[in-house]
């Protein structure tokens, strides 16, 4: 199946399907001499594991990371670095009754159209679980950008409508460690619990919600970007939109500025520097180094409790419930996804520049 790949110079293909052996992922392009050993990789894939809260399944994987190859000695050696999590915890009977069922909000209905055929075993290569690959590539791409001295934190923004406040939570070197003091990741502990209020609520009622994961970029040198078909904006947009939860991506002040003049979006400079943000960091494709600010909107899971109404395999009419083990919320669990997703870009565009301009 094409389109698994992703990146240039710092290339990851990921493979695997929900209910199979195994999912993985190949980097190609990784710089020799780095130190990577799975812990490393490992602590990445913690944090996208399902909490013991109300929102996430009760799946039990264990996620552990095998490196099998293009690391000796626990260092890179600049060969292809592949790397496998294994399946021990798939329950596929569960979904015995829904494998000539389209399911809504699923990728059921356009996977058996583009392929005459689909793994209906927890959506297969749809499923959200192939985020695990990808989180595993973003791990190692992290260590990479980290030698440039760029860095990537993700948190929740909002959940349901309930939205942190955001007022100075961006400030001070303890921010990576208040996002992480909370299972929904997100900063301002106060809207956290709201938050684990209302997903209760929709647990009980059968239902799900969306949110929004914010992603800030601090460290980022000017000069990133490859106008104009692989501009920094529109690569990272591909990368996050690439996520199966993701509707939409926001740069900067984003779909406001539609209702904005030109003297309040544009970025005054000065003699030290840009004097405000509203391009997000990105001016033209290209990073000005200021902090990259990105916002992605994710739709609630489609996998819900009550009754809903679809067609199977040959057309007719179908209602059905769902069963099995889903999360209420995609968030917090896609917040390191999105992380792992910026790191990849980044590092890909980090060695794509190092190519123009030394």
């Amino acid at each position: 199946m094409a389109g698994n790949t992703f990146g240039e110079l710092f290339r990851v293909t990921t493979w695997g399907e929900s209910h199979g052996l195994a999912l993985g992922v190949v980097i190609d392009g990784c710089p020799s001499g780095m130190d990577l050993i799975e812990g490393d990789i490992q602590q990445a894939l913690d944090r996208r594991k399902p909490s013991k809260g109300t929102v996430s399944t009760s799946r039990a994987e264990k996620d552990r990371v095998e490196i099998l190859s293009g690391v000796f000695q626990g260092k890179t050696t600049g060969t292809p670095i592949s790397l496998v999590i294994r399946n021990a915890d798939a329950q596929s009977a569960s979904y015995d009754d829904l494998k000539d069922i389209f399911r809504p909000g699923h990728g059921d209905y356009t996977y058996h159209k583009k392929y005459g055929i689909r793994d209906w075993r927890g959506g297969g290569r749809s499923s959200g679980r192939e985020t695990v690959a990808r989180v595993a590539a973003g791990a190692v791409a992290e260590k990479v950008i980290n030698t440039a001295g760029m860095e990537v934190i993700a948190y929740t923004k909002s959940i349901g409508g309930i939205e942190m406040n955001s007022a100075n939570l961006w400030s001070g070197e303890d921010f990576k460690k208040k996002v992480r003091e909370n299972a929904l990741y997100c900063p301002d502990h106060s809207a956290a619990r709201a938050m684990e209020n209302l997903l209760a609520d929709v647990r009980r009622a059968g239902d799900t919600l969306g949110g929004v994961v914010e992603i800030i970029v601090r460290g980022c040198p000017a000069g990133l970007g490859e106008p104009v078909f692989d501009r920094m904006d529109a690569d990272l947009a591909k990368g996050l939109m690439s996520i199966g939860t993701v509707k939409a991506v926001e740069i900067g002040d984003g779909f406001a500025v539609a209702a904005r003049k030109g003297s309040e979006t544009n970025d005054p400079m000065g003699a030290s520097g840009f004097m405000k943000n509203s391009s997000g960091g990105i001016l033209a494709g290209i990073t000005t180094g200021q902090d990259i600010i990105l916002r992605v909107y994710c739709k609630p899971i489609p996998s819900i409790a009550l009754t809903q109404q679809t067609i199977d395999t040959d057309g007719r009419e179908r209602s059905f419930e769902i069963s099995g083990r889903h999360d209420i919320c995609v968030i917090p669990r896609i917040v390191p996804v999105c992380e792992a997703m910026a790191c990849l870009t980044l590092a890909d565009h980090w060695l794509r520049q190092k190519a123009v301009r030394l």
